[in-house]
């Protein structure tokens, strides 16, 4: 039996695999619909918004799902086998379990639904919509660059409605806060993962007695990890079963983060009796803590981001049985099905290139950085959530990436710096002892760094710099630890995808519309 690593290859066998597996489950969608009973009058139409649903949700499970499980992937907490299990079971009972009975047919509010009066013009302009989402999000996969799912459909709705009702159709004061949180999105994601990263590392991976350090440090790290799971879960996946304020939801996770702290801090003295006192005896802490941030993240996600998927469809269907344009609609269980299944079937089948890319290719994770990552995703959403601004989870979750990334290559340029100036100012004649300092310098971690720059300090008998050893020292001080292209080309995917769904959506609806009237 073929391994998920084995099917994720880019082996023309592979690919065709992949297609003809995505193609079966679509054309299951269809059997259901055709032989399903749908007697209603515009059924074909609402067979057509099935398929395009269902290829949208298999989409998002190829391209945002990655967020969630990346980090724990690419710093060797779970498998890419491990990892694909957990998000698919995960994606699909969030969906299935806290992902609505009823739904607002307009992502955002970007629209006004009141001017399109004709349910037919409507009927084609949230299928225009998803299916330029769909083709958007397929082919950012296609160039590994992971973008917002919540954005592609935003840009297929706005760009459709302008199709169908020219500008004034649109609350562009909405469409400003959407592009707002392209900034703000990354940026708090960046800073919070930095922040707790740098914490860690002045709390615990700077000391000289590690094992001590931990003892004391990561219970309360996982603690605030568990506070924050269990807050966004309450706020953002469980609005349906329990619409709790802000305070209540605080109290549960106060409650689950002082049971959480009980437990580990027993495990963690236990393990600190046979753990390393070194930056990968502390990395082993993580390991647990970061299989479940993989599988609440993916729970979480399921529950609101399976409404790109199915919104449009719920919209269609209640038009369709209606006959009524409507700002709200219920969500029937087969399309609520259709959205489920197809995050998983779309994130085993395409999920782990992107899940390499956000583990592996934007910067070198390890168990401590990615719990960074997975913590400042939750408490992100929360706080975005306080202060109502419409955040991207892709974005946050990249954004925290990028900023473990780039305090990494802060820190080793400021100790790199600090190390050239002490040399600078030391005499000597051991000119083997300097090389082979520099040599272990530049292959050290920004921890080791920190060690040898107190050492340096101490020993007055460093030789003075020769020239090819300055421009060394500058080499490594100089050295990115974020991928630029990778950062480049994310970014350009961000800022095309409301215009890119939009214009396509637009394109269309015009085809639709010509087609069937």
């Amino acid at each position: 039996m073929s391994s998920v690593a084995d099917l994720s290859s880019d082996a023309p066998a592979a690919r065709l695999f992949r297609i003809g597996v995505a193609g079966l489950f679509l054309l299951l969608i269809w059997a259901f619909m055709h032989y399903g009973g749908l007697s209603v009058p515009g059924a074909p139409l609402l067979l057509v918004a099935a398929l395009f649903g269902g290829y949208m949700a298999m989409n998002i499970g190829a391209n945002d799902v990655a967020n969630n499980v990346g980090p724990s992937v690419g710093s060797g907490a779970l498998t890419m086998t491990g990892a694909v299990i957990i998000a698919a079971i995960f994606e699909a009972a969030g969906a299935l379990i806290a992902g609505g009975e009823v739904i607002s047919t307009i992502k955002g509010g970007i629209i006004n639904p009141e001017m399109v009066a004709d349910p037919r013009n409507f009927i084609w302009l949230m299928t225009a919509a998803v299916l330029a989402g769909a083709l958007w999000l397929n082919l950012a996969t296609v160039v590994g660059a992971p973008v917002s799912t919540t954005h592609s459909i935003v840009g297929g709705v706005l760009g459709a409605g302008l199709a169908a009702g020219g500008l004034a159709i649109a609350n562009w004061d909405v469409m400003a806060r959407i592009v707002a949180s392209w900034v703000i999105s990354p940026a708090l994601g960046g800073l919070i993962a930095a922040a707790f990263l740098f914490v860690l590392k002045i709390l615990v991976l700077y000391k000289q007695d590690r094992v001590m350090a931990a003892r004391r440090v990561v219970p309360w790290m996982i603690a605030v990890m568990a506070w924050a799971f269990a807050t966004y879960l309450v706020i953002k996946a469980l609005p349906e079963l329990w619409d709790a304020s802000f305070l209540q939801a605080s109290a549960v996770g106060l409650v689950v983060a002082a049971l959480v702290f009980a437990v580990v801090r027993g495990r963690i003295v236990q393990q600190a009796a046979t753990m390393a006192n070194s930056t990968e005896g502390v990395n082993g802490l993580f390991t647990i803590p970061l299989i479940f941030a993989a599988a609440l993240l993916s729970f979480a996600h399921g529950a609101n981001d399976v409404a790109n998927a199915i919104g449009p469809v719920a919209a269609i269907n209640e038009a369709v049985q209606s006959g009524t344009v409507a700002g709200e609609a219920p969500i029937p269980l087969w399309v609520m099905a259709i959205g489920a299944l197809g995050l998983a079937v779309g994130l085993a089948l395409f999920g782990p290139r992107l899940i390499r890319t956000v583990g592996t290719e934007i910067t070198e994770l390890d168990k401590t950085r990615a719990f960074c990552v997975a913590l400042a995703a939750a408490i992100t959403v929360i706080i975005a959530s306080q202060l109502g601004l419409p955040v991207s989870s892709t974005h946050i979750a990249l954004g925290a990436v990028f900023g473990v990334g780039f305090l990494r290559e802060f820190l080793k340029h400021n100790y790199a710096s600090r190390l050239h100036s002490i040399l600078e100012h030391h005499k000597g004649n051991d000119r083997e002892q300097l090389q082979a300092f520099l040599d272990d310098f530049q292959q050290a971690s920004v921890e080791e760094m920190e060690a040898m720059i107190r050492q340096a300090k101490k020993n007055q008998t460093e030789v003075k710099l020769k020239k090819k050893e300055r421009k060394r020292l500058k080499k490594i001080y100089q050295e990115e630890m974020v991928k630029r292209r990778i950062l480049l080309k994310i970014v350009a995917a961000w800022v095309i995808t409301v215009p890119a769904s939009g214009l396509m959506a637009g394109m269309l609806y015009f085809t639709l519309r010509g087609m069937l009237v």
